[in-house]
């Protein structure tokens, strides 16, 4: 199985960074792993409708370079699904002939359209919100968590 996380934005804090460093290296053991860290727009400090919407469609032409396979973009519209739901989604996908599923996490001021409408499975974390760079975390924790729960390991209880 092949994962991939396509992000805009790179990680700034230190320990952040760490966070993510150790759950890919502890995927390592079920599936290959690709990070795609793309460049996030600039924008003015108080940008317009038009400008948030060119600079989304500008990132989402990064992100199709990337995206193939079972894709899951993160999006508050998405569905909430329990640790055990996800890694169902995830088993399913590679039976059914999707050798890569790929998750995506936009900018700040979400993901173009056009890529949402290209996902297998709308997926949001909670209607809470949280920074993008701990939402890299907490997903790269919940693949982890999934390989661990379609393997039987002990991590998840």
């Amino acid at each position: 199985m092949n994962i991939k996380l396509i992000v805009i934005g790179k990680l700034k804090e230190d320990y952040l960074r760490n966070a993510c460093a150790e759950y890919i290296k502890r995927l390592g053991r079920y599936c290959t792993f690709e990070l795609h860290e793309l460049d996030e727009c600039r924008l003015s400090d108080s940008p317009s409708e038009k400008e948030i919407a060119a600079a989304l469609k500008k990132e989402g032409e990064q992100i199709k370079r990337y995206a193939s396979g079972y894709i899951v973009p993160m999006c508050i519209e998405g569905r909430q699904l329990s640790s055990p739901e996800l890694a169902e989604k995830i088993a399913s996908a590679g039976v059914s002939g999707n050798s890569t599923v790929t998750f995506i996490i936009g900018s700040s001021f979400g993901i173009d359209p056009e890529i949402k409408a290209m996902g297998s499975l709308k997926l949001s974390m909670s209607k809470m919100t949280f920074p993008h760079q701990l939402a890299r975390v907490m997903l790269l924790e919940q693949i982890y968590r999934a390989f661990q729960i379609n393997t039987g390991g002990k991590y998840h209880k």
